[in-house]
């Protein structure tokens, strides 16, 4: 499985979490260092919570998950 997909497996165990609250996130690249960007979607682009969702559920679900990223970016 490529890395890519593992990330995007890890990102679907906090789909259903963001899509209670009418958000979701888009996985759009990971780099060969590891860096993850995803956008946010929904309710979770505008939200005045998204950093701290995007570093306390996104990236912790992440880099738990997937060992080889080192961190993860909202991009536009």
């Amino acid at each position: 499985m490529s890395l890519f997909e593992q990330v995007n497996e890890a990102l679907d165990q906090v789909r259903p979490a963001l899509q209670r609250d009418g958000g979701n996130v888009e996985l759009v690249e990971v780099s060969d260092d590891g860096e993850v960007s995803v956008r946010l979607q929904g309710h979770c682009k505008g939200c005045p919570m998204a950093q701290m969702t995007l570093r306390n559920l996104i990236e912790r679900v992440v880099m738990e998950s997937v060992p080889e990223v080192t961190g993860v970016t909202a991009v536009d």
